[in-house]
């Protein structure tokens, strides 16, 4: 979980008296804790184990299943333990294209604990799903002194009991051990008390993967995890040890972002985006896309938080769980061009997959337009062969050198919706086939979009309510035509110095008087004869005059 990036802690007493509890613990192990490490210090190659495990398990450095089968997780992370009854969520995310699931729960410290009945049940929900289920401890942070070992020893307490309920799921559950630890802490607060609680899984018998989590609220901003992995790994007998870094707004440019993933991946130690994602006025501004086109160029599993979490929700109300509202994040995620839907392959557990199929498929042919409108298009291309099965197409809107992905179709034409009344598109084509290969891209093809017929549209503007330096505003856009009309920009202007501060059901740009408003996903069509409202908390002067020109798509609305 996301939580506020903090470099400085108080030391006390308590601190004192918990890190030499530690360094004692240390010496009962007799681990060997490397000194205050660079945060940029290389990373040598990890040992092998010297034990086997069955199941899920590391390779090579890589994550792979029981039967040797490489697997890359790519899925969302879901809130669980606060939406407990929101059983229908796991089949929305495997809808969507996800082959795995990160779920939260909690251990008790300071939420009540998820029963082993209700584990058993999250369990039987992924497996029902054909989803590979990460199990993970939330309630490890921690807080100023509270940052002691205790926490993931408790939290390792509270999987030993849940043993017989994880026994014989090695092929379905990796068990993330603890979320996030701690705030500011040191190589030696992450890597003993991280050692003692694998050890003690280990030595109750649990051989499954086991998930750790980066210090620094998972975020690693001192390089402590990257210094001291090696040494973490190399404890774990079993070998079967993945690392997580949640990448929010630490390591969020392409430099940084590919030279902390390329640092594990050339010493074979495996690692995972466990969280990252979210809006950039947030938390200011990662680069998702490159931590998601890095992860698929080094074959990397990512989990982007979170499906129904407190922050960045990937659906567009957090609480609404209609997968068909997903948040432009959402869309990102799942439909961008290095987006799950392109890059996740099931599980070979769940009969998923073709490992053995290396080939792509041919490329598609120059698509062709017809039936353009104000907001639509049909193109059609040339079918791919390959050399076992077509299994679909998709069309991305390129604009320079980037791509973003508009619709997906099973046969060798689709018609994009969603467009904007004259405007300029180019589009291109992709082919897949069921082991995920994808062709190279098409030729492509220039498109531009009609202008909205006039008198299709009128507009009813209204003040709800009013304050002194501020009110709110209603906006009911109503489709007067005899055709939908999918996608949309309203335009219209404040005469006295109004501003939109928050608006919901559409997102606002405004220069000067001048106001834009496109859409929200689920006020994106307006159907014929139907209507679509937005709202928005709006400030003002002395005087409030409503707006009376609207256009839509470029065209002018009457107004009610």
């Amino acid at each position: 979980m996301r939580t506020t990036r903090s470099t400085t802690r108080e030391n006390s007493l308590a601190g004192l008296l918990a890190g030499l509890a530690t360094l004692v613990g240390l010496v009962v192990l007799g681990v060997l804790c490397p000194a205050v490490a660079q945060a940029q210090s290389p990373l040598t190659q990890a040992q092998s184990p010297a034990t086997k495990a069955t199941g899920l398990h590391i390779s090579d450095g890589r994550l792979v299943e029981g039967n040797g089968n490489d697997f890359v997780m790519r899925g969302v992370n879901h809130a669980h333990t606060w939406y407990p009854n929101e059983t229908q969520s796991l089949a929305d995310v495997k809808a969507l294209g996800a082959n795995t699931v990160r779920v939260v729960l909690a251990d008790g410290h300071r939420w009540t604990a998820n029963s082993a009945a209700d584990v058993t049940d999250v369990i039987a929900q992924c497996k029902a799903n054909r989803l590979i289920c990460v199990l993970e401890v939330h309630d490890t942070t921690g807080y100023g002194e509270e940052a002691a070992a205790g926490t993931l020893d408790q939290a390792a307490d509270y999987w030993i009991g849940l043993k017989d309920v994880l026994a014989g799921q090695e092929n379905y559950v990796i068990i993330n051990i603890g979320n996030e630890p701690w705030g500011n802490t040191s190589p030696e607060g992450w890597t003993a008390p991280t050692i003692a609680a694998i050890q003690k899984l280990r030595g109750a018998g649990f051989q499954h993967t086991i998930m750790v989590d980066a210090p620094n609220w998972g975020q690693d901003w001192q390089g402590v995890m990257r210094a001291n992995a090696k040494t973490v790994y190399d404890a774990d007998t079993t070998g079967n040890l993945i690392f997580s870094i949640h990448m929010y707004s630490v390591y969020d440019t392409a430099a940084e972002i590919t030279d902390y993933l390329n640092a594990f991946v050339d010493a074979k130690l495996p690692l995972l985006i466990g969280e990252f994602g979210g809006p950039a006025d947030q938390w200011g501004d990662p680069d998702e896309d490159t931590m998601m086109a890095a992860a698929q160029q080094l074959k990397l599993g990512y989990l982007a938080w979170s499906w129904s979490g407190n922050t960045d929700p990937i659906l567009d109300l957090a609480i609404d769980f209609d997968p068909s509202r997903l948040s432009s994040w959402g869309q990102r995620i799942f439909n961008g061009v290095n987006g799950i839907a392109q890059t996740s392959k099931e599980a070979t557990v769940f009969g998923g997959g073709n490992p053995g199929d290396t080939q792509a498929p041919t490329t598609p042919g120059t698509p062709a337009s017809s039936a353009v409108t104000a907001t639509s298009a049909a193109l059609t291309w040339g079918a791919a062969t390959d050399n076992v099965s077509v299994t679909g197409y998709d069309v991305v809107r390129v604009s320079g050198t980037s791509e973003t992905k508009v619709a997906s179709s099973t046969t060798n034409s689709v018609t994009v919706t969603g467009l904007t009344a004259g405007t300029s598109y180019t589009f291109a084509v992709y082919a897949r086939d069921a082991a995920g290969n994808r062709s190279a891209r098409s030729a492509t093809v220039n498109v531009t979009t009609g202008s909205v017929p006039a008198g299709t549209c009128s507009v009813g503007y209204r003040v709800v309510g009013e304050w002194q330096g501020g009110f709110q505003g209603e906006i009911a856009i109503r489709n007067t035509g005899t055709t939908a009309i999918s996608g949309w920009k309203l335009a219209f202007s404040f005469a006295n110095g109004q501003t939109v501060a928050n608006m919901w059901g559409g997102t606002a740009t405004q220069s000067g008087g001048s106001v834009s408003v496109t859409p929200a996903s689920y006020t994106s069509t307006i159907s014929a004869g139907g209507s679509v409202t937005v709202g928005f908390i709006g400030t003002k002067a002395a005087t409030n005059t409503a707006p009376t020109t609207f256009t839509l798509n470029g065209s002018a609305c009457s107004t009610t």
